[in-house]
């Protein structure tokens, strides 16, 4: 998923405002998109599994690219710690089963980001799970000074997700580590990191 984040992958967030750190620790984001480029590896595995994945809500997937609007997050520039909200998510279906995985965010709150989701089996509500770890560093740079665009991050499958999409389709060949995709995000910064 060349996930407009999917997120996505805010430790760099921080490093990339650092030196803006001196005028205000938190600034707001709002707004913009992470779009997710879906690694063939991953699209193959859920074919040959049956599953078929698509887009819930006002996210899009077209092409084996998903993206996902963004709507409101935080980055503390001098912990560094980054939250960013997402609208939609997509859903896998194999039958008369549909697991959705919803309103990504992208946590970078300790050592280990990863992007969480709601995820719902057959419309009940399961749980929000750290669904993919962060595992690459990409590129973040700012446009324009209220602009933030982070490119090229790795995403991979957490290996409680794995656990819990095998459960549910009654698999054993998704584990931890599971390449998804390459996100990136473009979002708006707000606040005095602006001026």
């Amino acid at each position: 998923m060349k996930y407009s984040n999917f997120g996505l992958a805010a430790v760099l967030v921080a490093s990339s405002l650092l030196p803006m750190a001196a005028k205000a620790q938190t600034v707001s984001l709002a707004g913009g998109e992470t779009q997710v480029v879906l690694a063939s590896s991953f699209v193959s595995a859920l074919g040959s599994l049956g599953v078929t994945p698509g887009s819930v809500g006002l996210a899009h997937l077209y092409k084996g690219v998903a993206k996902f609007p963004i709507t409101v997050g935080l980055a503390n520039l001098s912990q560094p710690k980054v939250e960013i909200g997402h609208l939609g998510g997509l859903s896998l279906t194999a039958g008369k089963t549909v697991v959705n995985l919803l309103n990504f965010e992208i946590e970078v709150v300790d050592s280990t980001p990863v992007i969480t989701g709601i995820v719902t089996v057959n419309g009940s509500i399961v749980d929000r799970l750290p669904l993919f770890n962060i595992t690459g560093i990409g590129n973040i740079y700012q446009p324009y000074k209220e602009a933030l665009s982070i490119q090229d991050v790795t995403l991979t499958l957490t290996s409680g997700a794995a656990t819990a999409l095998n459960g549910v389709f009654g698999t054993t060949a998704l584990t931890g580590g599971f390449s998804i995709g390459t996100a990136s995000t473009y979002t708006f910064l707000f606040g005095e990191a602006c001026k």
